[in-house]
């Protein structure tokens, strides 16, 4: 299209209709070409995507300090400024996740809690220099598990090198009982089958089930269906069986499951945010709000849930960082850790008793009875994530 010096001669390339602005009044296309230098077309995907502008300088300050201030200026009509609701909580379940995810697996490696990884159990040439070796090796632990005090990140740390070191003992005995008893010999194949059958008595759903020979079939759903549901159980029930496997292989199995498990679970609580929505509803049916509405109340809370559960990982992890080389700075941080959790429920309080104007003892009583129901709504959302893993 070509650019006029005069507005009122500009013409929208579509319609034709005169125009009066950067978008069409008819039609609603924009004034501006899409033919653009690459450089113009990255930072409109992520203006798209993200929205990375100056709306989040308006966003997330009053979604962390004003209670119930976004949802009232979404219903003003006063949106541009903000961030879009699902944006908003979509981009911070992703990040709070991730930062979970990494926190949870990259935990060990901060200098508060590195814990001795490499065991001696390889040179160990008989049980008693084995159960030795792991004697030294558990007491590392025991004393990197005192440093962390009362950090969750130090803590998680030591339960899975304390795990590995056990791990690691039992697989160097087995090693130990085959390189004194042939393959051949009657004790060692006792011994074989009493592991095994120890294995499978921990395994309880280690069954004999054969999805070829026993598929799901159920008449009210159709055949692809019935497909769908045999395929999930078997791969549940090979994810189950590789759970309670010992070895790298356990290692392994609950590394995948783990992940697969943080990326599952937005997908259940995005399932879980309607109910949450029809939850509202009911408790404040004579408010005569519409169900959107009790959307949007849905997701700025989520949204708000995501940004403190972002930013106490963050502390958390804050505070191995500081403890390595400058513990006195621990103290405040930890007290920022005590003012967030505090600050999460009375803002979630504070939110619901400014949106709907209710007073305070009708308030706190459906504030209570929407906290009870969504802890049974997070606890299917937790198992549903869980079944999601374990069929894939």
């Amino acid at each position: 299209m070509n650019e006029l010096d005069h507005v009122s001669q500009v013409r929208c390339a579509n319609c034709g209709t005169p125009m009066q602005g950067e978008f069409c009044h008819h039609c609603g296309q924009s004034i501006h070409s899409v033919l653009k230098p690459v450089h113009h077309m990255v930072e409109d995907t992520l203006d798209m995507v993200l929205h990375v502008d100056g709306r989040i300088l308006h966003t997330l300050p009053p979604l962390l300090l004003k209670p119930g201030f976004l949802t009232l200026e979404y219903f003003a009509g006063r949106r541009v400024r903000y961030i879009a609701p699902f944006r908003l909580m979509f981009v911070l379940c992703l990040l709070a996740f991730a930062v979970c995810h990494f926190a949870m697996e990259g935990g060990e490696d901060l200098p508060r809690h590195a814990v001795v990884l490499s065991t001696p159990f390889e040179h160990a040439d008989s049980p008693d220099s084995v159960q030795r070796a792991l004697d030294n090796e558990l007491a590392k632990v025991e004393a990197a598990r005192k440093a962390a005090g009362a950090n969750a990140v130090g803590i998680a740390a030591a339960a899975a090198s304390e795990a590995r070191l056990r791990t690691e003992a039992a697989n160097r005995l087995a090693e130990l009982r085959k390189e004194q008893h042939p393959a051949g010999d009657d004790k060692t194949r006792e011994a074989d089958s009493g592991d095994h059958a120890d294995a499978n008595a921990s395994n309880p759903f280690n069954s004999a089930w054969d999805s070829k020979a026993y598929p799901v079939h159920l008449r009210w759903l159709p055949a692809f269906a019935n497909r769908r549901l045999t395929q999930s159980l078997e791969h549940m029930h090979a994810n189950v069986d590789a759970l309670f496997s010992d070895g790298e292989a356990g290692t392994l199995a609950q590394e995948r499951i783990t992940a697969q498990l943080f990326a599952s679970l937005p997908q259940a609580l995005f399932l879980m945010l309607p109910l949450f929505a029809l939850l509202l509803k009911l408790f404040y049916v004579f408010k005569r709000r519409l169900y959107v509405e009790h959307m949007i109340v849905a997701l700025h809370s989520h949204a708000f849930l995501f940004l403190a559960l972002l930013l106490g990982v963050g502390l958390v992890l804050l505070e191995g960082w500081l403890a390595g080389f400058a513990g006195w700075a621990t103290r405040p941080v930890r007290l920022l850790e005590w003012a967030l959790v505090i600050w999460a429920p009375t803002y979630l309080l504070l939110m619901q008793k400014r949106i709907y104007r209710q007073g305070w003892p009708m308030t706190i009583l459906k504030y209570l009875a929407v906290g009870w129901c969504y802890v049974w709504l997070l606890v299917l959302a937790l198992v549903l994530g869980a079944v999601l893993t374990l069929s894939h």
